[in-house]
């Protein structure tokens, strides 16, 4: 039988997610900017709860264009607030607009939005060996440090928290467990580099 991460359960979803995504490094800033807005509506919310969301997500907020999310009006933000098919919490819909805003001076300033992140790291993911779930961190030192700069650009939910569980999920941190058979798979990607 498989061993995976005993957090992602049993959820078709959840394990494709898992299996697929979650600490694979992603250099691409669409995904990176997709997962920022993700990460910020899932704030107070379990993932698999904006797993089940994100092709609405994908369909009102234009595939994660963040230019055109920058350009949104309040207007089309108030309709976006009516469809089911998103978390419908006003400051994280606004939000979503921000971030585009701040994540587009970002990118300008670093070339890429992944030459921004990365950079935290060297360009190289931080490889953890933890031997279970209860070991993992929700922050850490590093995170704190991005959340802070990250606020100081104009970034909205972007704690420490949201930021440590955006670096897991684009691989910035290989944070699967020693036993997940993703964990060999992970490092292997990292050391792959872009």
């Amino acid at each position: 039988m498989t061993k995976r991460c005993t957090w992602c359960g049993d959820d078709p979803l959840y394990v494709t997610y898992h299996d697929e995504e979650w600490g694979v490094p992603v250099w691409d800033d669409q995904t990176l900017f997709e997962f920022l807005i993700l990460e910020g509506a899932q704030a107070g919310l379990s993932w698999i709860t904006i797993l089940r969301k994100r092709e609405g997500y994908r369909t009102f907020f234009d595939n994660f264009d963040a230019r055109k999310i920058a350009r949104y009006r309040d207007s089309k933000l108030d309709k976006i607030l009516l469809n089911p098919a998103i978390i419908r919490n006003k400051l994280k819909v606004y939000g979503a607009r921000k971030n585009a805003r701040a994540f587009l001076e970002t990118q300008a300033e670093f070339g890429t939005f992944a030459n921004y992140m990365w950079n935290f790291v060297d360009g190289t993911p931080i490889q953890n060996h933890w031997k279970s779930m209860k070991q993992v961190p929700a922050t850490t030192a590093l995170s704190d440090v991005i959340s802070k700069d990250m606020k100081k650009r104009g970034f909205t939910f972007v704690g420490s928290t949201i930021i440590y569980a955006h670096m897991q999920a684009t691989g910035m941190v290989n944070d699967h467990t020693v036993d997940c058979f993703r964990h060999k798979e992970c490092d292997a990607l990292g050391k792959k580099g872009r």
